[in-house]
Order: structure tokens, then sequence, then C-alpha cells
């Protein structure tokens, strides 16, 4: 070919594409760069020696994330470490690269560790010196072919048992550098793809756990939450986040799905006939909030905007989109969708998101929206009935997330024998089994019980949630997970409450266990006990979520733990003593001053 007459326009647009990746790479080593002007080349251009990366436009589907980090630097603004990485390096065509890693027993070394983490692989030295994947399971939802094929890959390749996150979600740990791509091929065969699993992507989407089966609902959720799933996977544009991202939806039942923690909200509400109007017929329709955060200490806001089910996938990606270009690419600390929002305001936002899909979202005043207020507490564990007639569920108790492999195969037995074969995850790090047939209730909860776990659970246990801690992640100040259980079972042991209480126990400031919603949320750090310092936490009362919503308070600093069962059961004996009659924690917590609060420290437990 002696001229770009010889190109297709598809075949102009991979070159054109391909030089610009070229001059990416070769502006941030510092090298002189390959540019178009005037005179040949691909578009009648000739390539010349010297321009700038900057004056090079960006193709293809990445292109949003790269004018962003273009017009920051132009800006005159530094782009922080992280993006500079994935400026060099795109890290989701890394494959090749991490399988030679693999090949040869090695981990990642510097930005490659964080590129790494866009796979789901986390090189959490130096807690561990191995590798922590995390999976994507959409809406929660495991079929028990997956769950035990997992528990063989675990076996085989990582540490012989599996975590549940708050994102109901699954985790793999202490995966050696060798194991790395048996990982990534395992889960893929399974029919599970975790790519954005971790890095600055968009994580597991989550649903309400009883979509589907449960005896209020409004609508089920896991449809939509597996169809963003796909929709993620297979846009390029939803990988070029400032940060990461999360998205709930929520059919408005029993169990929340805590929607109002997550950067994008979808929760049911209904239209009565009496506010329904031509744009609004009566019936089912999602509420849109945004920039919820609690380790920020926020909560997702209602927009005024509300979807048909059918909307909610196309304004989601519009959404990420406004966010991938005006998101803060140079103060990791403020690269969330929360600070765009308070930058720009609702109005603001709203109008860039509707920029961005071509057309005006439709609102509705919320004071005309009819919401569920039916959640229980302690729906997720325990046997309760379903929709189907003759049908139940069970909520399983896992401690602290955590089931070994043996125990994950006899759970997608329990699973086929008794049930459909469905596993379903929930954000309080526990499973259920669905479509248990009343008749079978008695041989679930011996096939249960003799494989080491249990249906029952305390006002405590059930609401006991723990991040991995200090075992397991190099952030954390303490080891959570052991504490939880040491803390558990020092309360059960005094009190029989007939309300429950959530003790929400995190490592650092990342906030995984959400510390910030629990009735009680402790986050770890370290406390100077003589020469020593010793594992310890921050203490937080009241917080909550939906109808409860509420940011925790820091009431005690710098507890080491070994006086904190006796600080926690003296709060708790307090609660029980000063409560009103059927007054919930945080109702407590929420009428008493910080001193208050402080004073009850003083109270002698049972």
């Amino acid at each position: 070919m002696s001229n770009d007459k010889g190109f297709t326009e598809e075949q102009k647009q991979f070159l054109s594409g391909f030089a610009f990746g070229t001059d990416v790479a070769r502006a941030v080593s510092g090298l002189p760069v390959l540019s178009n002007s005037a005179g040949g080349g691909v578009n009648g251009e000739s390539i010349t020696i010297g321009a700038k990366a900057e004056d090079v436009l960006p193709v293809g589907p990445e292109k949003i994330a790269l004018i962003a980090q273009r017009e920051t630097k132009e800006s005159g603004k530094q782009l922080c470490k992280e993006e500079l990485a994935k400026l060099e390096k795109n890290p989701l065509d890394m494959w090749d690269e991490m399988q030679a890693r693999s090949d040869k027993g090695e981990f990642p070394k510097g930005t490659d560790v964080f590129l790494q983490k866009f796979h789901g692989l986390f090189y959490v030295a130096p807690a561990q010196n191995s590798f922590m994947c995390r999976m994507r399971i959409p809406g929660g939802l495991l079929h028990a072919w997956q769950l035990t094929g997992l528990a063989d890959l675990s076996d085989r390749s990582a540490g012989g048992y599996i975590d549940v996150t708050t994102r109901a979600n699954l985790q793999y740990r202490e995966i050696p550098a060798d194991q790395a791509m048996n990982i990534l091929y395992g889960l893929r065969e399974l029919e599970i793809v975790n790519l954005g699993a971790g890095g600055d992507n968009i994580r597991n989407c989550t649903a309400s756990p009883l979509s589907g089966i449960d005896t209020i609902e409004l609508i089920e959720t896991i449809p939509l939450a597996k169809r963003m799933h796909h929709y993620i996977l297979n846009s390029r544009e939803m990988y070029g986040l400032p940060r990461k991202f999360n998205i709930a939806f929520d059919g408005g039942g029993t169990i929340s799905s805590l929607d109002d923690t997550n950067d994008i909200g979808f929760h049911a509400v209904s239209v009565s006939a009496e506010n329904a109007s031509a744009e609004f017929p009566e019936g089912v329709y999602f509420q849109l909030t945004l920039g919820g955060i609690t380790g920020h200490k926020d909560f997702a806001r209602p927009t005024g905007v509300l979807l048909r089910p059918d909307q909610c996938l196309a304004v989601a990606g519009a959404i990420v989109r406004v966010f991938v270009k005006h998101g803060d690419r140079t103060d990791r600390k403020k690269a969330r969708l929360k600070y765009v929002l308070d930058d720009w305001g609702f109005d603001k936002f709203i109008a860039a998101v509707e920029e961005q899909l071509g057309y005006t979202l439709p609102r509705l005043d919320e004071s005309k929206l009819t919401k569920s207020l039916v959640e229980n507490r302690m729906a997720h564990i325990g046997f309760h009935p379903q929709a189907q007639t003759g049908k139940q569920y069970v909520g399983v108790v896992l401690p602290v997330g955590r089931i070994t492999s043996d125990q994950a195969r006899s759970l997608a037995d329990i699973a086929t024998k008794y049930g459909n074969g469905e596993i379903r995850l929930t954000v309080w790090q526990n499973l259920l089994i669905p479509n248990i047939d009343d008749a079978n209730v008695e041989a679930v909860q011996q096939a249960l019980l003799e494989i080491g776990l249990d249906y029952r659970a305390s006002q405590f246990r059930a609401g006991l949630v723990a991040c991995t801690g200090s075992g397991g992640c190099k952030f954390a100040a303490a080891e959570t997970k052991t504490h939880a259980m040491i803390l558990a079972d020092h309360l059960q042991a005094q009190f029989d409450l007939d309300l429950p209480i959530n003790i929400h126990l995190t490592g650092c400031h990342h906030s995984c266990a959400q510390h910030y919603i629990g009735d009680i949320g402790l986050i770890g750090c370290k406390v100077e006990k003589g020469d020593d310092m010793v594992d310890g936490y921050h203490v937080h009362l009241g917080g909550g979520w939906g109808e409860r919503q509420g940011i925790a308070r820091l009431i005690f600093e710098s507890v080491a733990f070994e006086e904190m069962p006796n600080l926690i059961s003296a709060v708790i004996q307090g609660y029980i003593e000063q409560r009103n009659d059927g007054e919930t924690f945080v109702d407590f917590t929420a009428r008493k001053t910080d001193d208050e609060l402080k004073s009850l420290a003083a109270m002698s437990p049972v």
C-alpha cells in the first residue's frame, strides 16, 4: 500500500489508537513521541518526531479517561502516582505479563502491585506473603456446582477456605505466587469473571438476597444486578475511573442491600393510583440515590429522579461516565463520587448525566412515593417462609464470614439435595439456602450442625461484621476477626437481648466492615501499653442504615482490646437499664449526649 487510500476507516482508527498508546508510553518515559502533522501518514499526514502526547487525539473506549488525565495535567495539576501508573500501562492488558510472573513464582513489584488489582489479585505483603483474590458474584447468587468448584480450587491453589465479604461476594487468601493464574483461569472455568474486582473499578453489584422469594418485596433485583455486571464487563469505558465505585439494587424487601451506602443506589418504591400520572403510571419504580460512602461519613442522597427498571443500566452507565470525566485524579482521598457531588451540587451533576444520555431524566416529588419499612434485622439468620407456598430459606451463620473448603462442598450438597441448587450471599457475611420444602427443615438443621455450622445466632452474632484484619491486610491495625469472635462469646454469655445490636469491627480507615453504620462500630488502632504497642480500637456508637440511617459517633478513643469486652458489656448494661420501652440501641444513643454515653463505661456488667 502506497498511501492511506489502501486503509479502511476501521484500520485508520486502529492505527490512530495504536499511535496514541505509543505516544503516551513514550511521553511518560520522557522520550519524543510520534504525532500526526500535515503531509501524509494514516490520514494523509506525515509522522513527525517531537510532538507532545497531549496533541494526539485519543480514540477508542478508554478515551474519556485519557482525556480526563490530559485535562488534569493541562490545568497545571499533578496526577497522583496511581494515575501515572495507569497512564504508563493499561492494567487490563497485563495477562501475558501476569502469566510470566506466575510461571516464575514471582509477586509483582512497584506500581504493578496496584495495577494487578484490576484483575482481582491483591499482593497483601507484609501481612501475608501471598495474594488475596476477590471475585465478582453479581447479586450474590451462586450455584451449588460453582461453590463446589470454588472449594476444590481453594484446596489446589489457595488457603483451603473461602471468605464471604460485606458486598455479598467471595475472596480467596493465601494464594502462592505460582498459583495466581491458576486462580484466574479456574474462576473463569467456573463462569466467574473477576475483571475489575479490585483497583479503580466498579465493584461487585449487590442486590436484595431474597430477590424472587421475598414475601413482601416490591420487585426482583438480582436480575438487574446481573445485567449491570455484564454491562460493566463489556464496556471498557467502565474501567477508567479515578477510584473504586459501588452500585446496589434494593427491592424494598425484608433484607436490606445497604443501597444507601453505595455510590449509586437504586431503591424500589411504588407510585399509588392516587399519585399516578401520565408520566408515572401506578406501579413500581426505582428511586435514584447518589454519593454513599460511609467510610467518609456520608450516605447516598435522593436525587429526585425516578426510574423504570429498564432505565437503570443506561443511567448508571451515564453516571459512571460523568464521574470518569470529572472525578479527582490528583488526590486519592478526594477521588470518590461524593466529592464531585459536594463540589457541584446534585442539580449540576444530574444535568451532566442528562447531557451524557441525551434526554431529561424523569422526576417525582418524594412525598408521592411509597416505601417499604419492614426490614427484619434477623431475617438473614435461621429459617423463614418464602413467597412460594411450602418453601423456606435458611440463613446460615458463618463465623465472621469464613468457611472451610469442606464446609463449602457440604453446603453445596445441602443446597442441591434439599433446595434448588442456589446459594445466596448477603452483605452480612453469611449465606442463604433457598427453596427448602417445609418437610425437610429438620433434615437441613441437622446437616448444618453436622458440618460445624449453625442456623441459630444470638442478637450479637447475627449482626457481627469483621474485615480481614491484620492477619491478612497490611493496612489493618488490629486482628479484627479473632477479636470479633472473642467479643461475641463474651457478650452472649452475659446478655439475652430482645432487640439485635450490630457490632462492626474494621481494621483501618478504609472501613471495609463499615464501622460507621454499626450500632457499635470499632476501628482498629495501636495503643501504648508500657513499652509495647498493642491492638486496640476507637469505639463509635449509634450508627444505622435505611430508616435508622446515621453515622456512629466517636465516644471512646484508643481502648486496648484487652479492655474492650468489659467496656462494651458496660455500655450494653447501661442501655438495658436506661432505655425506654422497646427503644432500639440507635434511638437510645441518639437521645444521649457524648458525655452521657461516656459515663456508661462506669456501669457494672451483670
